[in-house]
């Protein structure tokens, strides 16, 4: 099995390399929807963070109020190290399970692991070894405009969101082969195809 780590900064267009790279054959583990899977109602995970931030971030029917706890953890940056604190070691437990349940399906399968945070979770917890590390990046004005067209939020909202992220100089020195994402959607996917053929090379 070769597995692939996969990161960019929100809005960096990270998740249309990822979807290219699974049209092509690559299984994709999304980090996300591992990060929401560990705090469903009823987990672990839901309970430590309530016990952390209070019943203000569960709703009436108990599931995580993500616009609350993200109000919080976007304002305070020790309160973000906290949540990471208790989701990153969760998701990367399910991650490291159905990595190996691939292997086991595949040998010969590429699994691209698609984890935004890949390197602020690598500084606290470590991570999984990856044959390649693949940084998908953009100008922040230009994730900007994204952020702002495509998901509605303010300017100042999403200069604060990519601010609380690491920057695009730290992704870029852990990365073996960086995606410019600046350009059309078109030039982006021409890139990940390219990926593609190098990582079908291994």
């Amino acid at each position: 099995m070769h597995l692939i780590g996969l990161t960019g900064g929100i809005a960096s267009g990270k998740s249309a390399v990822a979807q290219r790279l699974a049209s092509h054959g690559a299984v994709v583990i999304d980090a996300d929807a591992l990060a929401r899977e560990v705090v469903e109602p009823g987990t672990p995970g839901l309970a430590a963070i309530a016990a952390r931030f209070g019943s203000g971030v569960i709703t009436a029917e108990g599931a995580l109020d993500r616009p609350a706890l993200g109000a919080i953890i976007f304002a305070d940056a020790q309160a973000r190290l906290d949540l990471n604190a208790i989701t990153h070691p969760l998701v990367q437990q399910r991650a490291r399970e159905l990595i190996a349940a691939e292997d086991a399906r595949d040998p010969s399968a590429v699994v691209v692991y698609d984890v935004p945070l890949l390197l602020e979770a690598s500084a606290q917890h470590g991570y999984h070894r990856f044959e390649k590390i693949v940084v998908v990046e953009a100008e922040p004005a230009t994730r900007i405009r994204r952020l702002v067209e495509l998901r509605g939020m303010s300017e100042a909202d999403a200069a604060r969101r990519i601010a609380s992220q690491a920057s695009d100089a730290d992704r870029r020195a852990i990365a073996d082969i960086v995606i410019d994402s600046n350009g059309t959607l078109e030039q982006t996917l021409a890139q990940a195809d390219d990926l593609w053929k190098q990582l079908r090379a291994l």
